[in-house]
């Protein structure tokens, strides 16, 4: 085993909290890791990053935050990859496996607004600024008069806006609020019943290459099963919906005893047409249960809703 361990992240506040999320817990697992200098974190600025000015959707998709962390892993710089799950595009590359799951979050959205702590109670015309399909999609199903308009940067810099007034409210994952410590007064999580979180939000996933069976032994004592259950059965989900960030599609599911249940929804982008369904299954056929309930969705919504899709 050769020290540091190198960590590959965004260089983002939330990464970065996220990174250290996980030496924390690779120092408590490992002796031979505590001491200081044994795990070394490695920022890297990704195409999402850069851009900024321009919805996801129209820059690329998944693997807009992913693609230069991978490089890394590929090349050898780095030995280890911190992710949001909700990022990750369905296939890796070749060589690389992302198979350990931290405990998750809070998935839920949360209403960041001065005024109101409801989407209902919401004026009339009220600004709301978010980077989001999904979140723009189910806010205009609800609430058709909303006027949205793109924001995207980091969680300090969207706060900003909304504290300067430049929109009525936004939309944030409690999960990024709450690792940074910037869950205020006036967050307010929503239910899920009004707004399905995005698949996989809340969890961080952890990637390395295939073959260092080191670092793949390193991470094991780090897997969360409940959420690996869960994270298997949305990501099957989302592929089955051949799902990106071009796509409205939510996604959640829950673990009761042997049991997970997944709960999931696809949007036309203007908010005209919601298409959910629910279904449960052993927890040891997640990923068949998140497939199964991807292809009844896009059963029940036919070639032309899909048009509207991508």
């Amino acid at each position: 085993m050769t020290y540091p361990v190198r960590i590959a992240t965004r260089g983002s506040p939330l990464a970065l909290a996220q990174a250290h999320e996980v030496k924390n817990r690779l120092r408590a697992a490992h002796a031979a890791l505590a001491a200081d200098d044994a795990i070394e974190i490695k920022t890297y600025r990704t195409t999402g990053d850069r851009i900024q000015s321009r919805p996801l959707a129209e820059i690329g998709g998944k693997g807009l935050f992913t693609k230069e962390i991978e490089e890394a892993l590929l090349d050898g710089s780095a030995d280890i990859a911190v992710h949001s799950m909700k990022d990750v595009p369905i296939e890796l590359p070749d060589g690389l496996v992302l198979d350990i799951l931290l405990p998750r979050e809070d998935p839920r959205d949360a209403l960041i607004s001065l005024s109101t702590k409801s989407l209902a109670d919401l004026p009339m015309g009220a600004r709301i600024g978010t980077g989001s399909l999904r979140r723009r999609a189910i806010l205009l199903s609800a609430r058709p008069d909303l006027r949205i308009k793109p924001l995207r940067g980091n969680v300090g810099t969207r706060l900003d806006r909304i504290q300067q007034g430049d929109f009525d409210g936004t939309l944030l994952a409690v999960a990024g609020l709450n690792r940074l410590g910037m869950a205020g007064t006036e967050t307010t999580p929503i239910d899920p019943d009004d707004m399905l979180p995005a698949t996989c939000q809340g969890a961080i996933g952890i990637e390395c290459r295939d073959d260092d069976q080191d670092i793949r032994m390193l991470l094991a004592a780090l897997n969360h099963s409940a959420t690996a259950i869960c994270i298997a059965a949305e990501r099957a989900f989302l592929g089955a919906l051949d799902g990106s960030c071009r796509t409205p599609i939510a996604g959640l599911a829950t673990i009761s005893g042997d049991r997970v249940s997944l709960r999931g929804l696809i949007v036309r982008p203007d908010g005209s047409e919601t298409l959910a369904a629910q279904d449960d299954a052993p927890c040891a056929d997640a990923a068949l249960l998140g497939r199964t309930l991807g292809e009844t969705l896009r059963g029940r919504a036919g070639p032309g809703f899909f048009d509207d899709l991508t």
